[in-house]
């Protein structure tokens, strides 16, 4: 084809083609700057993951070498594949317990009375589930009070397994108990045995669902359990003012602590020399852990109901709903006035 046969074109129709190219250059731009934004910002978060991939590699290495390999029966489980997301959910809660009050100092405290309600009542529940569950597992599996290993209980084992996950959660969960006294209000509940058994239960419990999350650890969680049915009962109906005169379970709370604590030394104690294969660790490790709590609570009870009995008995009389072990989520602080008392659990 000659160039004459190419058609001709008027100034101002090569002027209409200008401007048309013109206005789709102009619209294109955005999609390709987007387009160039949207791999650029990938290419950013692909090796933010590989960096934090990397990094709970070189964490769970580490662990390991000390450990030895996990059990096979949680792997994939929410929050355990990785030691991180636990300590760092940590990290946040001893944050908030440092800023939370410094945050409330000259802000009007929260009632949070129905939310406290549900919360508590919500805990209630759970934990039933948890003890019961427990002991039903321990039952169909034959455990052994004295010791028990982690792989002959058979299906009961994985029962208890699965039932134990909801008990490590539920201590995440048990943060918000920290959380209510800040908007609440309630600083001087916020004590050392409070943060102390707060911070490191969620930690421990990653480690036991990792290497030992059935067998002779199941005793303590079923002992907790029923104690939390009682004590989170408590706070939740102490929070409907028409109820809170019938409650007559509270001080029985902190007793029933020290004893669960009692009972599960022993029941550890007894592992370590009637040995059936559970790992000797652990057992170590829970008697020095048992002896601090034993330590702790046993402090707050004598200074607590020995060297105030006497203010503790007036309290009674005027029926009032003072704070148990340090806990007063579902009272008023006005009811706190006269006793003003330290939770621990």
């Amino acid at each position: 084809m000659q160039s004459s046969d190419w058609p001709l074109l008027t100034p101002d129709e090569w002027g209409d083609i200008a401007e048309q190219f013109k206005i789709q250059l102009v619209e294109s731009l955005p999609s390709f700057f987007h387009s160039t934004a949207s791999r650029e910002s990938t290419i950013i978060q692909r090796e933010q993951r590989f960096k934090m991939e990397t990094l709970n590699q070189a964490t769970n290495a580490y662990i390991e070498s000390w450990m030895g390999p996990r059990d096979t029966r949680v792997r994939g489980w929410l929050l355990l594949a990785n030691f991180l997301p636990t300590f760092v959910l940590t990290l946040l809660y001893l944050s908030i317990v440092w800023i939370g009050p410094k945050y409330m100092k000259n802000k009007e405290s929260f009632s949070c009375r129905r939310v406290l309600v549900v919360y508590n009542i919500g805990l209630t529940l759970l934990s039933f589930y948890m003890f019961y569950e427990l002991v039903t597992g321990a039952w169909e599996g034959g455990y052994n009070f004295f010791c028990q290993d982690t792989h002959s209980g058979g299906e009961a084992d994985m029962k208890i397994v699965r039932v134990l996950w909801w008990y490590y959660f539920s201590k995440l969960i048990e943060f918000m108990d920290t959380f209510f006294f800040i908007l609440r209000k309630n600083n001087h509940q916020i004590t050392f045995l409070h943060v102390y058994h707060h911070a490191t239960m969620p930690n421990i419990w990653w480690f036991v669902m990792n290497w030992v999350p059935c067998g002779h650890s199941y005793f303590g969680a079923s002992l907790n359990s029923f104690i939390h049915v009682l004590m989170y009962s408590y706070y939740g109906l102490s929070a409907i003012p028409a109820v809170r005169p019938y409650l007559w379970w509270k001080k029985y709370i902190t007793q029933g602590q020290l004893i669960q604590f009692l009972l599960t030394m022993f029941q550890t104690t007894c592992a370590v020399f009637r040995p059936c294969g559970f790992p000797m660790g652990w057992l170590y490790f829970q008697i020095c852990y048992l002896i601090s709590l034993i330590a702790l609570f046993s402090n707050f009870y004598i200074q607590t109901y020995k060297k105030h009995g006497l203010s503790r008995r007036k309290e009674y009389q005027n029926g009032s709903a003072a704070s148990l072990n340090g806990h007063s989520n579902g009272v008023s602080s006005l009811d706190n006035v006269t006793q003003r008392k330290l939770r621990k659990d």
